[in-house]
């Protein structure tokens, strides 16, 4: 699970969101009202919007974010998580305890725990980190592509 989460509020413009993401490196963001989730935008989402020839400076997130937020608890096994991801065809789920907000797994935080259970050295690069940890080092690096 992810501890960092991007989070946004749903007044804010898709270009807004869309940046945020880009600057966190992250396919999704949390769409917040205090501690409350409202719903989630996704890459998928902006896709949508964009094809359907909506504005990304005037399309508020509350009027394009999918609402029905699929969640997990965070007493889950990392198999139900990706049972559930791949049965809903999502790629970013939230762990929700009490009606709060914990993290957020991604498909590539899953990954990474497979990597990491193959028990294989990383032949390409040498290294063991997770994408997760390789993505947060470049944001701090100021890498933002």
């Amino acid at each position: 699970m992810t501890q960092a989460v991007v989070i946004d509020a749903a007044d804010d413009t898709i270009a807004v969101a869309s940046s945020k993401m880009r600057e966190q490196q992250t396919g999704s963001l949390l769409v917040m009202e205090g501690k409350n989730l409202l719903g989630i935008f996704t890459e998928r989402d902006l896709l949508k919007a964009v094809a359907a020839g909506q504005d990304p400076t005037a399309t508020l997130l509350k009027d394009v974010m999918s609402t029905e937020v699929i969640t997990i608890s965070p007493g889950a096994t990392l198999k139900q998580a990706a049972t559930l991801m791949a049965s809903k065809w999502i790629r970013h789920l939230p762990v929700v305890k009490e009606g709060e907000v914990q993290g957020i797994i991604s498909q590539r935080d899953l990954a990474g725990v497979l990597a990491q259970m193959l028990n294989e050295p990383d032949r390409l690069t040498g290294e063991a980190e997770l994408p997760r940890e390789k993505r947060l080092h470049r944001i701090e690096a100021g890498d933002l592509d």
